[in-house]
């Protein structure tokens, strides 16, 4: 009877020692996904916390290499091939390492994906070094960040803050060759992207008098589309002619109005307003 007892005892001791206890990570991790150009980046990476702290310098020490986060290796994952340094940079996952100073980082994109400490870090996997300059910040921030920034269609900013420090990545792409590639292709087709095409030619300053031909196109169409409408008089009213421009405005706004579309009735009443 009394090794029954010790028994269950035993299991019971076993089973109360190989419970999980459930509690908030101390460094959270972050997935962030970023669509830019024609694909998107994704980010993953572990955010600490500073908890009154002496950080650069200090808990992340100046000159060694960082795993820029904690917990695991901070990762990217580009869909295209982007630009970071100058150097051009296949479509795949990469490590995101940073070696800290008090004035100047060096950031690393480095093949390997698995660093978390500096004595597993490879210089010779290294893809890029760029230096950057580190912006002193007005406010404190409490949790590590690493967000994207000035995003534009061929160009973003990875911005790295913690403390009182930022630091910033320049990420470039190439989507021209490849959209003009696409509306070529486009226009030798059935049912060409007219208003695609000429937004495009719009918005990247390209041959406006073409735009305007592929906005006339793609208004006769679709006549009521009163956003189409809109960029043909924005693009009439960057090529000088001001009254077609606010012709096609007014349309566009009418159509607008039509379809309780108070966005579009808005827009058009600062463009009519601006060609006075």
């Amino acid at each position: 009877m009394k090794k029954i007892v010790l028994s269950v005892a035993f299991f019971c001791a076993l089973s109360y020692a190989n419970a999980q206890i459930k509690m908030p990570a101390p460094s959270p991790a972050q997935t962030v996904k970023q669509e830019f150009g024609l694909s998107n980046i994704e980010l993953s990476y572990s955010r600490p916390v500073k908890k009154g702290r002496k950080i650069f310098g200090d808990l992340v020490p100046y000159n060694a290499v960082w795993r820029t986060g904690a917990n695991g290796a901070t990762t990217l994952t580009f869909g295209d091939n982007v630009v970071i340094g100058g150097k051009e940079i296949p479509a795949g996952k990469y490590g995101l390492l940073s070696i800290p100073g008090a004035a100047s980082w060096t950031l690393i994109i480095t093949k390997q994906t698995d660093v978390t400490s500096p004595a597993a870090y490879k210089q010779e996997q290294d893809v890029v070094r760029v230096a950057a300059k580190v912006k002193p910040s007005g406010t404190s921030v409490e949790n590590f960040t690493i967000q994207f920034d000035n995003i534009q269609p061929e160009s973003c900013d990875l911005i790295i803050s913690w403390d009182k420090s930022i630091v910033t990545l320049p990420i470039k792409t190439n989507v021209d060759a490849k959209i003009m590639a696409s509306i070529e292709e486009s226009m030798k087709s059935d049912k060409p992207a007219y208003f695609q095409s000429a937004f495009y030619y719009l918005e990247s300053g390209k041959d406006l008098k073409q735009a305007e031909t592929w906005f006339a196109k793609a208004v006769e169409a679709q006549p009521n589309a009163f956003w189409i409408r809109y960029q043909q008089a924005r693009a009439l009213a960057k090529l000088g002619k001001k009254a077609e421009a606010k012709e096609a405005a007014l349309k566009s706004k009418e159509l607008a109005n039509a379809a309780n579309n108070q966005d579009y009735v808005t827009l058009n009443n600062k463009l009519i307003s601006s060609l006075k």
